[in-house]
């Protein structure tokens, strides 16, 4: 059977995987996560999916596993009137983030790639996440948890910031970072099976 390998190092993402039933290794491959001149939110998560995934792959082929293998790249990104919110990089950001969320609207894109030795598929999934409002002195608090550092847009909807969301329209687990449904469908087209580890009685 087909290797997986994921490149990320995402708790979140290899928790999805590993619910799903499909056995997978990680490779760490880091990437620039700079947006490129007018590049669109929807270009720019394919890119960086696609880019993770390669990155991965190139670094596998310095010691090439035995048999067949893919890489599955995924990135997700916070979209607000067209503006791309990453991770912030300190403090004062990452309140700006979450008081531009506040009582707003706003989407989340998550796209994923797998690549093998000879084809890359790619999809982007589109959700949208409605926050309440948010006063200065939650978003103060929700920094000092710790939690805001490393994610897009400042939050994590699987984690404290749960009680923000009043509403979510799309997959929770693309927001969360990967998105099951359409994850389970391209591994299918690489001859990877989810549910692998079922047993049936």
């Amino acid at each position: 059977m087909t290797l997986l390998y994921l490149a990320s190092g995402s708790p979140r993402r290899r928790e999805l995987l590993t619910q799903i039933g499909v056995p997978f290794s990680t490779v760490i491959a880091a990437i620039d996560e700079t947006p490129l001149s007018n590049e669109s939110p929807v270009a720019y998560v394919e890119r960086l999916a696609c880019e993770k995934a390669r990155a991965g792959r190139e670094q596998l082929l310095m010691s090439p596993p035995a048999s067949a293998f893919c890489v599955l790249g995924a990135d997700t990104t916070v979209v607000l009137n067209e503006r791309i919110l990453g991770k912030p990089v300190d403090e004062a950001e990452a309140l700006a983030m979450l008081m531009a969320l506040s009582g707003r609207e706003h989407e989340v894109l998550t796209a994923i790639a797998i690549l093998d030795e000879g084809r890359c598929e790619t999809r982007v999934v589109r959700s949208s996440v409605r926050f309440r409002n948010i006063s200065k002195q939650e978003a103060s608090l929700y920094w000092a948890s710790g939690e805001p550092r490393d994610k897009a847009g400042g939050y994590a909807v699987q984690g404290l910031a749960a009680v923000f969301v009043s509403g979510l329209n799309g997959s929770y687990s693309a927001v969360v970072g990967l998105p099951v449904c359409e994850t389970a469908e391209l591994l299918g087209h690489f001859g990877i099976p989810c549910w692998q580890n079922l047993t049936v009685r």
